[in-house]
């Protein structure tokens, strides 16, 4: 069995007179240029050899094939072009089959509709995430998806980018069955198939859609685009495709494909995707080997603290819950169950799965029971007296090679950690409410960590399955700290003019999900008010500031918890409330402002600029490493439309 090789990434060999061609394309086996043409030059010999009798696609490594090479867009085309690979696979006179051990997503689940036959190994993935940066398929999934598991479930797979695991490819049809050895099912396969008619799924007629079905899936996408124009485009394409010849509906997605792929929502979501790959980087911790963590301890199991125990409870860690009192502990155990029950009726967890995390957790009032830990979590209030004590108190317990995690929001992590007996062990990870929902982790590099403590904060976050991005020791860190400038910038358009009904309507249509003054009745506005008291003795008196928040918090407007903040919520519905326009119309005329009009791009401008100034000043100071980072930090975590590129990629700052 010697090799072949066809290209610097396309090796083959014979196996049961079926040639085995094997993609290896590090890191993800992308359908790069030389890929490309390896199968080209595969498919080539094979027609040739009379006594081959197909073909098995494979990828080397975890994934088959990871999709396209973005790096490509914007190049000029090196031929030969992925459509028309795959219409060669499909019109192939001998029989290709897949082995798909992994993922097989966007270019490789085309691929993977253009084989004859699809193999699929337990750990294999399907999906066509093309949406998420701003395309469509552009090589004949919008198409030859419908033909082969319908137009309802197209829409739906295609539309929300969303990838299905194995179980439920098979179920569509998307896989025509799992193997243990999927390469040897595949060879069968070819062996069995060969001289047969062969199962070429652009030949394939579109079955009638569900009209009432196809319309909810439709208006689903839709609603969660918020402005973004891939998913409708997806949409459209894949319903042409039972109204289409095969020929015409590639011709039209193609021409979708290249007008998306040039614009400057798909070159916002290419920055978000490339800039997801450079987070959690530095060059420090280049060689440099993680700790190894096996047991967590999260002392606190508030919102909080309960949700980072699901985290790593799914993440496979055994978790030891610490609070002050047995009754706390219980009522821990209780939140962290309940977590586990929601995760489970969301198909996000099996049963199974919630029984393996329960005999993981243990909660205790004892502190001298986190004595195993190999990494400690503190999720308490966000006091420093309160971090600091606790701080010292498990000096004295955990071992010298445990790890101190503090999630303080607004407090120095330096500060905590000096009060340490160990410094170097202190890392920051700062994570978003609700935690076991929420993907970002800000992961703090304090003054005194070690390499191989921010090394294993990294290593643990990953393994949570978060986003991890880097940054340095400041108050409120990368996201507060924009997002209190894009606050401030918000109360200062309310001195000026604007109403917080507004300003959020603005931003709802730039893509937030919600409004700035929405999301802090959300959040609850005592938390900030807090934050604003402390600081009020040390406040520059030169310094603009707008004292509205403090007199609705006065009030007892504390947000949708209490049923009136910046709104008023009756029945649960968000309404604008005049008592509010009356206190800020009070403040307007306790300043001699005369108040005047904005429009929804002024409103927009202005909130930007606060944001990338302040994103500006991090970089300065070396509190973010990169513009990028920043952006990943407000898109993630503060709601800012991914399809824009973050406050830095749309003010020009960087570059797709």
């Amino acid at each position: 069995m010697s090799e072949m090789r066809f290209s610097q990434s396309v090796s083959a060999r014979r196996e049961n007179g079926v040639l085995v061609v094997v993609i290896d394309n590090p890191p993800v086996n992308a359908l790069s240029a030389h890929v490309r043409s390896g199968l080209v030059a595969a498919l080539d010999h094979a027609a040739g050899q009379p006594d081959i009798a197909g073909l098995v696609l494979s990828g080397a490594g975890r994934i088959f094939i990871g999709g396209a090479d973005i790096t490509e867009f914007g190049k000029p085309q090196v031929e030969p072009a992925l459509p028309d690979v795959i219409g060669r696979i499909e019109a192939f006179g001998k029989p290709v089959v897949c082995a798909v051990e992994g993922a097989a997503l966007g270019g490789g689940c085309e691929v993977a509709l253009a084989c004859h036959g699809r193999i699929a190994g337990k750990n294999a993935a399907f999906g066509m995430p093309e949406v998420k940066l701003g395309l469509v398929p552009g090589a004949g999934g919008t198409q030859r998806l419908p033909r082969l598991i319908g137009t309802v479930a197209a829409v739906d797979l295609i539309g929300t980018g969303r990838t299905v695991k194995v179980e439920e490819a098979v179920a569509l049809g998307l896989a025509d069955r799992i193997a243990a050895d999927p390469l040897a099912a595949a060879i069968a396969a070819v062996r069995d198939l060969a001289g047969r008619p062969l199962h070429r799924t652009g030949m394939l007629g579109v079955a009638p859609a569900d009209a009432a079905a196809l319309d909810a899936a439709e208006a689903r996408i839709i609603a969660r685009s918020r402005g973004q124009a891939a998913p409708a485009e997806a949409v459209r394409l894949v319903k042409t495709a039972g109204g289409l010849g095969l020929a015409e509906g590639l011709a039209e997605e193609r021409a979708t494909f290249l007008r998306l792929r040039d614009s400057a929502q798909s070159a916002a979501l290419r920055h978000v995707f490339l800039a997801e790959r450079a987070a959690g980087k530095v060059e420090r911790l280049t060689g440099i080997t993680p700790r190894r963590i096996d047991t967590v301890a999260i002392v606190g199991t508030g919102l909080m603290g309960s949700g980072i125990a699901v985290c790593a409870l799914a993440g496979g860690y055994r978790v030891i819950a610490l609070e002050r009192t047995r009754e706390a502990a219980d009522a821990g155990r209780a939140r962290i169950v309940g977590l586990l029950d929601k995760a489970v009726q969301a198909r996000r967890l099996t049963g199974e799965g919630r029984d393996e995390c329960l005999a993981r957790l243990e909660t205790t009032a004892a502190p001298a029971d986190v004595a195993a830990a190999d990494l400690v979590v503190e999720a308490v209030f966000d006091d420093l007296s309160v971090k600091t004590d606790l701080f010292r108190e498990l000096d004295g317990i955990v071992g010298p090679q445990a790890i101190l995690a503090t999630n303080t929001s607004y407090l120095d992590p330096d500060a905590i950690a000096a009060a340490t007996a160990d410094p170097s062990r202190v890392v920051g990870l700062h994570f978003f409410s609700p935690a076991n929902v929420m993907r970002l982790v800000e992961v703090v590099d304090c003054a005194a960590t070690a390499p191989d403590v921010l090394a294993s904060a990294l290593a643990f976050a990953r393994r949570l399955g978060k986003l991890p991005v880097v940054c340095g020791a400041t108050e409120g860190f990368i996201g507060n700290r924009v997002f209190s400038a894009y606050r401030r910038e918000a109360e200062f358009m309310l001195e000026d003019g604007a109403l917080p009904h507004q300003i959020d309507a603005a931003l709802e249509a730039y893509g937030f999900p919600m409004g700035i003054f929405a999301v802090n009745d959300m959040a609850g506005l005592e938390i900030a008010w807090a934050r604003r008291k402390r600081q009020a003795a040390t406040r520059d008196p030169l310094e603009r500031y707008v004292e509205i928040a403090d007199r609705l918090c006065e009030a007892g407007r504390l947000g949708r918890k209490s049923g009136l903040g910046w709104y008023a919520y009756p029945g649960g519905e968000r309404t604008v409330d005049p008592a509010v326009t009356a206190v800020i119309e009070a403040a307007r005329a306790a300043k001699n402002i005369a108040p005047r009009h904005f429009t929804e791009r002024e409103i927009i401008d202005r909130l930007l600029k606060a944001m990338v100034d302040e994103g500006t000043a991090l970089l300065a100071e070396a509190v973010a490493a990169r513009p990028g980072d920043i952006d990943l930090v407000m898109i993630n975590g503060y709601g800012f439309p991914a399809h824009k590129g973050g406050p830095m990629f749309a003010a020009g700052k960087v570059h797709a």
